[in-house]
Parts: C-alpha cells; structure tokens; sequence
C-alpha cells in the first residue's frame, strides 16, 4: 500500500505532537509545517528515520504553504493564538491562515482536511479570539466543503496552558483570582482523546463535513478547576472572587507583559462557558470514550509539590 502523505501545520504544538506521534504510529509520512523548524526537531523520533519531516511553512507566506500542502493526501491545521502579539493576530493567523491552507489544500487536490477549532467559535462573539474562530470555519467550509471541524473545550495534558499556568502561579503566590466570581463552566478534555479524534475523523468518511464538540465526561466551575488544582499540589491558598470589571483592569495591564499572563480578549471569554453544546456530535459519536481530569493531571503535577522536582523544560 501506497505511503499516505499527512501535513500538520502547527505539528510541534500542544496538541500537534500527539497527532505527529499517532500519525507516524500509523504509518503516515508526515511534515510537520511549521514557523521555526529548528524547534520541531524533536518530533522526528516520533516515527522511524525520514518519517516526520519540519519544514518551514508559515501561515503568512502563501507560496510556502502550497509547497507544504503539494502531493499531500491530508492537511490538518492546528495553529492557534492564545494572545496577539505584533504581526501575529488573530484575523492573521487564526482567519487568513486557516483561509490560506484551506484553499492551498483544494487547490492541491487534497483529499482529508480537518480544521482545529473551540467551542464557542462564532463570528458573532464578543471575544476576537472567538469570532476569529467562527471566521476561520466559515473559510475553511467554503474553500473545502468536507473539511472536518474540531472543537474542543479547554484542553489538558503534561504541556498544558491552563494546569501549568495556575500551578506556577500557586507555587509564587497566596492567593489565586477567580474571575467572574468562577462560576464560568468548563469541559476540560484530555489532549490524547483530542488527537485521537482528529486521527478518526480523517480516516473515517463518514466524518467529511461536520462539525465536533470535543469536551471531557465532567463538567466544572472554574472555582471547582482550581480547587482540583491545589488538591493535586497539596497547597492551601486564598480564593479571592474578581469581577470581570476589575479583571479586564488588571488585564489591561498583564496584557503588556511579552507572555501576558491575563488579556482582556480572554476576560471576555471567560464571560461565556465553555461546554459541549446539547445536539452537538461528540467524542462519543467518535467512539471515543473521554479521558477523566482526575486520571491524568496527577501525573504531571507532582513537581508543583512542596519539594517536588520542578524541570522547567517540561513546559514546552
């Protein structure tokens, strides 16, 4: 059998080296596009010699990314922003970017596209970072009308964004804010289930098309997150509730920092929860059973302990 050919835009992320590491398991040839080749060089031991190959592909350079795309059987598009930082927006990464690969990606006769996503994605948010979202799904829809579209809510795993953060942030400090008052509810989901998922529905026909809401079996309250959270690193800290008011404040402030710790965009989020919608197709029409956060934060924050060994290279 013919050698499928896989490009992962976004392969050395979060989420991109789960999927580089299940599609190498698989027997795919993959390339990894990304900004900095130079930092995707660990994912070549994901699959044997030639198996995963970075290259550079940046969203922004329109002839890079056909170049990446050319003779390709699929095309996963997993770059996303979490803050904007100069040339680097949403309207250009998450909007123009995923516009771009897309229609690199029919153009080039591709035959699987699947496009990463979040829940609350809608062109109408209040959020930027949301209606970029929407935007990008309307795009990638119009330009690949089978294109898969992956939502997952906040995403969890040994590299993580948000255990890690507020992990870091208890282990420097007494108190935690809960903006909003943490009552904002989540739907955290294991990043292997998310890669899973995609894997499924690229192989899988029956998925070309549609839309997926990708949450964990539980829900939480933000509060209920963090509370979790210092059980798990065996620290008491002080709760403190803070109106979004005061939040977008101390956003407006944070957000100046070269990795912002709080952005207002986010605050605006975080007005919303982020849940599995009812009706939505999940990771159980996937057949995927969901992976418990209580299963799987224990092993990777142990070094946030009162005495733990702390690696600061574990946080990619």
């Amino acid at each position: 059998m013919a050698t499928r050919v896989v490009t992962v835009f976004g392969g050395s992320g979060f989420i991109g080296r789960y999927v580089v590491e299940r599609l190498a398991r698989q027997g795919w040839l993959v390339r990894a596009a990304v900004r900095r080749p130079s930092r995707a060089q660990f994912l070549k031991p994901l699959g044997d010699v030639g198996q995963v190959v970075p290259l550079r592909a940046p969203l922004q350079d329109e002839a890079a990314v056909r170049d990446a795309v050319a003779g390709a059987d699929a095309v996963i598009n997993l770059v996303g922003l979490l803050f904007e930082k100069g040339r680097q927006s949403f309207e250009a990464v998450h909007f123009q970017g995923a516009k771009r690969v897309a229609e690199a990606a029919a153009a080039a006769g591709v035959r699987h596209f699947v496009q990463i996503s979040a829940i609350g994605a809608d062109i109408h948010a209040e959020a930027e970072y949301a209606r970029s979202k929407g935007a990008a799904e309307q795009a990638v829809r119009k330009a690949f009308p089978d294109a898969v579209v992956v939502r997952p809510s906040i995403v969890f795993g040994p590299e993580d964004g948000f255990f890690n953060l507020f992990a870091t942030l208890a282990r420097l400090s007494w108190v935690l804010p809960l903006i909003g008052g943490g009552k904002t509810r989540f739907q955290p989901v294991y990043v292997g289930d998310v890669a899973d998922a995609i894997l499924r529905t690229l192989t899988d026909p029956d998925c070309a098309g549609k839309t997926y809401e990708l949450g964990g079996p539980r829900v939480y309250t933000f509060k209920e997150l963090l509370e979790l959270l210092l059980v798990q690193i065996r620290r008491r800290r002080l709760l403190v509730p803070l109106p979004f008011w005061a939040a977008e404040l101390e956003a407006a402030v944070l957000e100046l920092l070269p990795v912002p710790l709080l952005t207002r965009d986010q605050v605006k989020l975080l007005k919303h929860d982020n849940v599995v919608g009812r009706g939505a197709l999940t990771l159980a029409d996937l057949g995927i059973a969901p992976t418990a956060v209580e299963l799987i934060v224990p092993t990777y924050l142990d070094r946030y302990r009162p005495g733990g060994r702390f690696n600061r290279r574990q946080l990619v």
